[in-house]
């Protein structure tokens, strides 16, 4: 296990030197979400779900034309 660990910990250091170090920024800054076609899309289809929570506290999603199949 050990050897495994150093080889990865040599592999790290010398991936450091050819790009340099991790960049840390502003850890307190928002995150800025860019909206792109793929996220409007998936946005737009999840809008279609309901989350719905049982008895014991599990969460579950249901389509929002299939609500009332639940009530009856």
């Amino acid at each position: 296990m050990a050897h495994t660990i150093g080889g990865f910990m040599r592999v790290t250091d010398r991936a450091r030197l050819l790009f340099g170090p991790a960049t840390r920024g502003d850890t307190k800054a928002p995150v800025i979400h860019r909206h792109d076609d793929f996220e409007l899309a998936s946005e737009q289809e999840l809008s279609s779900f309901e989350v719905e929570s049982d008895s014991s506290g599990h969460h579950y999603a249901v389509r929002r034309e299939d609500l009332w199949k639940e009530e009856v």
